[in-house]
């Protein structure tokens, strides 16, 4: 995990456009910073690609994720404000969004108002057929990555979409049989490292993540033959590997 302290040389060479801040959270690809912008003080968040995802297969992946957040514009998905690259180091600039995770408030009410969870599934549900639409298969739809904004629910974290060719491949390879994701909330064909998958995937994680209204637990959690079933569907072939 970055610390602002350690990236002084990109602090200063974005200093006359942004205002770092603090940590927000870090993963696979990226750290994101709290920061205002200079010109307008905004408050806004900074991902920046992280030193150990530098090299060429790095770079690409974050510049694919800078390209699928530049064409989705929709009310129910974290836009992109900015992007470029300073200091060596490649970035892109979204809105700070208020609002706790969805995975906090679960932490707090494990078992959400049939209303309340009506009304962020038909959000998160608008937002994933307009990225559909685009070609974008978001890949890692769970609790952490939805967050509940005054205004509805935002679905965010495109670091591991794919975007459709129009054959229905990714435009991106990946290796057959390494899969990423949450292997939690990943579609069986997902697990299995399948290449051509689609938003049906997608959907059967907003499904796992409604499972856990009625039931405080994943499917894969559970006992008896559902879960079995579940298990053997997930654990069917391929390695899986959570960026």
């Amino acid at each position: 995990m970055v610390q602002i302290e350690e990236m002084r040389d990109f602090v200063r060479a974005i200093g006359d456009r942004y205002r770092l801040g603090k940590l927000l959270g870090a993963g696979g690809w990226g750290s994101v910073f709290a920061a205002e912008s200079v010109q307008s003080g905004q408050r806004v968040a900074v991902k920046v690609l992280s030193d150990d995802q530098g090299d060429a297969r790095g770079r690409e992946r974050f510049l694919q994720e800078i390209a699928i957040a530049g064409r989705l514009a929709h009310p129910g998905i974290v836009p992109m404000l900015d992007s470029g690259e300073a200091a060596g180091r490649l970035y892109y600039v979204m809105p700070l969004i208020e609002g706790p995770t969805l995975q906090m408030r679960l932490a707090d009410e494990p078992q959400l108002p049939v209303d309340d969870a009506i009304q962020i599934a038909s959000a998160v549900l608008d937002a994933l057929a307009h990225a559909h639409a685009a070609g974008v298969v978001h890949r890692d739809i769970k609790p952490s990555n939805i967050i509940l904004a005054p205004g509805g629910a935002v679905v965010t974290d495109f670091g591991i979409a794919r975007a459709q060719s129009r054959t229905g491949r990714s435009a991106l390879a990946t290796t057959t049989g390494v899969t990423h994701g949450t292997p939690e909330y990943m579609s069986p064909e997902q697990a299995a490292g399948a290449r051509a998958i689609d938003g049906r995937s997608d959907l059967y994680a907003l499904g796992v993540v409604l499972y856990q209204r009625p039931f405080p637990r994943r499917p894969l959690d559970a006992g008896g033959l559902v879960g079995r079933r579940a298990r053997s569907a997930r654990f069917r072939g391929g390695s899986t590997r959570s960026p």
